[in-house]
Formats: C-alpha cells, sequence, structure tokens
C-alpha cells in the first residue's frame, strides 16, 4: 500500500508493524476505549494482531485505517480512514465506513476532523463511493460532532452487538 494523504497538519499513510508501540499505548488506555464496547488492550500482540488485520484489508480491498502522523513533531496521534465492512451492522453490508481513533493527548485539537474530512473527500473523489457510512456510540458526543461536521447525516439509532446503543450515519 502506498497511497499516502496530507492535510494541512498531518501525514495519512498506511499502518505497518513499526507502530505497535504507539497502537499499543493508545489502545491500552481504558479512556479510548469507553465507547468501544470492548476491552482495553493488554498484551502489544493484540496491537500486532489488530495491525495485521489492517494490512490484510490493504491487501484485499486497496483500502483501510491509515496512521495519523504530525507533519511538525512527526508524532502519532492515531489512526483514520475507510474500511470496506462485509458483515452486516444495521441492515447494511459491503459498505464503505469512515472511522478513527486517537491517542487521549490528541483529543481536541481538530485532528479528527481534520483527517476525517480528508477521508470523505478521498472516498468520493477518488474511490466513487456512492454513500459513505459510520457509527459512534449514542453517548459519544465529540466523535458524533465530527461525523455531523464532515458532512454525514443522523439516521436512525440501533444497538450494536445486541447492547451496545450507536448511532448510524450516512451520506445522503
Amino acid at each position: 500500500m502506498n497511497l499516502i494523504l496530507e492535510t494541512e497538519r498531518l501525514i495519512l499513510r498506511p499502518l505497518h508493524l513499526n507502530d505497535t508501540d504507539d497502537m499499543f499505548a493508545m489502545d491500552s488506555n481504558p479512556k479510548v476505549h469507553l465507547y468501544l464496547g470492548n476491552s482495553p488492550f493488554t498484551t502489544r500482540e493484540e496491537s500486532i494482531a489488530y495491525l495485521n488485520n489492517v494490512i490484510q484489508q490493504y491487501k484485499q480491498y486497496g483500502i483501510g485505517r491509515f496512521a495519523m502522523i504530525t507533519k511538525k513533531e512527526n508524532q502519532f496521534v492515531g489512526w483514520c480512514g475507510l474500511k470496506f465492512i462485509t458483515e452486516i451492522e444495521n441492515n447494511h453490508s459491503h459498505f464503505y465506513e469512515i472511522g478513527y481513533r486517537l491517542k487521549e493527548e490528541f483529543w481536541g485539537k481538530g485532528y479528527a476532523y481534520e483527517a476525517a474530512k480528508t477521508w470523505y473527500e478521498y472516498a468520493f473523489s477518488n474511490l466513487k463511493v456512492n454513500i459513505l457510512y459510520a457509527s459512534a456510540h449514542i453517548d459519544n458526543k465529540g466523535s458524533r460532532r465530527i461525523l455531523e461536521k464532515i458532512g454525514l447525516q443522523l439516521k436512525n439509532e440501533y444497538l450494536w452487538n445486541t447492547t451496545i446503543p450507536c448511532v448510524w450515519y450516512a451520506s445522503k
């Protein structure tokens, strides 16, 4: 995967196994997992497995989550990008989803919006997707605000994994 995107402050590049320590630092933080419906990572091996899954998505679908790296300090902020979902979620399958996850120290600085907006534009201008989806925990006000700000519209509420209250967004 050799695609690289840029924003005003970020380089968006493919994730690779060299990101294991940064991914583990992010995903082992319970605050990062507050709205994700799963447990924080407890081992580096979980981060390696996650990264291998993303790398497989690059090979299989030509797209996936990308590392967000600050241009100025060369710091790993988190990831953002598109994922092709084949499983059924909220009565949809085989769709493009936009998502992001950031290290806690980068929350509230506009990085998620900046990267998500770039991916939103890329989805329509380069991939020519017809519709883009996203979901968020119903109580995750920050994430919901970002999704609305990039142009997604709230469509409905649903239960993810039959227990987690979420909201569903779409580009039209």
